[in-house]
């Protein structure tokens, strides 16, 4: 038990430092909304990550088969967050000019409720991430005997250092909060609706040339032997 919990945190780590638009969002969401903000929205991600890690581990295969023929499904994430980056810009153009007391009003509101759909959402969103733990299970499954118990320790492990070395940047994150204007904030929340366009644009390029899916492919050819 001992060995799959120290096997589980590196991967953690790994996990919470890995690019993307779930690490720009999170760290935008402790400056901007305070640490329990950030912290919601990282379960919604976390939520989305056992999702696929069911899906990968429990399930019959049938959604990661159809990767392989189908890179649609990377072409229609990538056009969702897309969308999602241009309606958040378009957004926050609209609250542009307005005075700095309304404008911190506007942009600093707190719905727990949408931070943790948001988080499950853009997370779901991202085939690629169902690759990565379909990768893991491929690599970490045969030593750990594909026992469910010490499966589960050492998934439980990577998600619990996961959300740990979040906490931790969202606490050196909300230090900038101090220095943050309106007016700087509302700047990193355009910074951010474009990260989530390029990120788009990475996802439909993926499905046009499918990396992610070969990965998928080469793994599902792993356990069919």
């Amino acid at each position: 038990m001992v060995n799959d919990i120290l096997s589980g945190i590196p991967w953690g780590i790994f996990l919470s430092f890995m690019i993307g638009p779930v690490f720009f969002i999170l760290i935008e969401t402790s400056i901007t909304k305070g640490f329990r903000a950030a912290l919601v929205f990282d379960l919604g991600v976390i939520l989305g990550d056992i999702v696929f890690i069911s899906i990968a581990y429990l399930g019959s295969y049938r959604l990661i088969q159809s990767l392989k023929d189908k890179p649609a499904l990377f072409i229609f994430g990538g056009i969702v967050m897309l969308s999602y980056g241009i309606i958040s810009f378009i957004k926050l153009k609209k609250v542009d000019n307005l005075p700095d007391d309304v404008l911190n009003n506007e942009i600093l509101k707190k719905n727990y409720g949408s931070l943790l759909v948001k988080g499950f959402f853009l997370n779901i969103i991202n085939i690629g991430v169902l690759g990565f733990w379909l990768a893991i299970i491929i690599s970490m499954g045969p030593k750990l005997d594909m026992k469910t118990s010490r499966m589960m320790t050492f998934f439980i492990t990577v998600i619990l250092s996961y959300l740990l070395v979040d906490c931790i940047k969202i606490v050196l994150a909300k230090k900038l909060k101090t220095k943050m204007t309106p007016t700087n904030i509302l700047k990193i929340k355009k910074g951010i609706s474009i990260v989530l366009m390029i990120f788009g644009v990475v996802l439909i390029t993926q499905g046009w040339f499918p990396k992610e899916k070969e990965m998928v492919k080469n793994a599902l050819e792993k356990i069919d032997k």
